[in-house]
């Protein structure tokens, strides 16, 4: 078979896919998949919302107008979030005490440590999204 008939014959025989007989179970898992990835983008947009929503809470309750005592409902509310505040950092503390760092103490560090810990964690999980994204292609 010559050069000229060889080129013809590989793309008569690629034009022409052949029918799986597991395309149905294919087609089912990328469905699966695609609903997932939707799922997983739901929840972190949910949880940015709600994490974006209790920051802009804090700031409004904490604007002075004039009078030095500020907004009294936001003094409670200020009350309730810091409370809540000390409740999740205590969870969180003994988490870390169960894990073996209870000398970790995230009180005491200062806003840019807070900062830069939370974009490595951040870095860290987009790159293990990453990791995950190029298995599954």
């Amino acid at each position: 078979m010559s050069a000229d008939e060889f080129d013809p014959f590989v793309e008569r025989l690629f034009a022409r896919a052949p029918q799986m007989p597991d395309s149905a179970l294919f087609t089912a898992r990328v469905e699966q998949r695609l609903q997932k990835g939707s799922r997983v983008r739901f929840l972190a947009l949910g949880l940015a919302g709600v994490v974006g929503g209790v920051v802009a809470v804090r700031e409004t309750m904490s604007v002075d107008l004039g009078n030095g005592e500020g907004v009294v409902a936001g003094n409670a509310l200020g009350q309730g979030i810091r409370s809540a505040s000390l409740n999740a950092q205590g969870a969180v503390q003994s988490g870390l005490d169960q894990l073996g760092l209870a000398n970790l103490e995230l009180g005491s560090m200062g806003g840019m440590q807070m900062f830069w810990i939370a974009a490595g964690a951040l870095i860290a999980l987009a790159a293990a999204g990453v990791m995950k994204l190029s298995q599954d292609v």
